[in-house]
């Protein structure tokens, strides 16, 4: 029987947590058991299995992300909408490091592209509403800029950048003045491109 108080919410919230104090790649059905006072084996009647926990941290960091940007976007545009995604996803990333690095959880395809993951998806569609982008330059473009906001947040959250006198806010503003110059002037296709 399941001990009172324990259900599917509140392991995902306590694993989250747990996530951002000892890093998600720590977080074990043990580690969680032994924050709610209870044996490995009580939580199995709230999730499947280790992996399980992992995705729902996932989607929940994803899901709290969106929340965050929707808020952030509304009303903007171009490179406004730009800014106000790319800061609100490194503020996110430095503030819950564990719950960042859940949401590089590799899903099936199915549940990318519903809920909390889809959404996140989305959002980076409208930004670039703004610029006009056809697909499959759309595409392209989503890539590049969950390609830039992963690697300069992973590199900074990593102490990076630490040992060049350059602060890292000033080049982190350059980065999206050029992601910024980039879409507004996007390459025409090249002919001799995989479609």
């Amino acid at each position: 029987m399941a001990r009172a108080g324990v259900t599917a919410e509140r392991l995902t919230r306590a694993a989250a947590d747990l996530a951002d104090e000892i890093g998600f790649q720590n977080v074990t059905v043990s580690e969680l058991a032994r924050g709610f006072g209870v044996k490995p084996a009580a939580l199995y009647s709230h999730i499947k299995d280790a992996q399980d926990v992992k995705v729902r941290v996932a989607l929940l960091a994803l899901a709290e992300l969106a929340d965050r940007a929707a808020d952030a976007l509304a009303g903007r545009a171009g490179k406004e909408a730009l800014l106000a995604f790319a800061n609100t996803y490194r503020d996110y990333a430095k503030e819950h490091p564990g719950r960042y690095a859940a949401m590089q959880v590799v899903f099936d395809l199915e549940t990318a592209a519903t809920g909390a993951a889809g959404r996140h998806a989305e959002m980076t569609r409208a930004i670039l509403r703004g610029y006009d982008l056809p697909e499959p330059d759309q595409t392209d473009a989503v890539r590049m800029l969950h390609s830039t906001f992963h690697g300069y947040v992973s590199l900074e959250t990593a102490g990076g950048f630490r040992r060049h006198p350059r602060e890292v806010d000033a080049s982190w503003s350059r980065t999206l003045d050029a992601l910024d110059a980039v879409l507004r002037n996007w390459p025409p296709p090249d002919d001799h491109s995989p479609p």
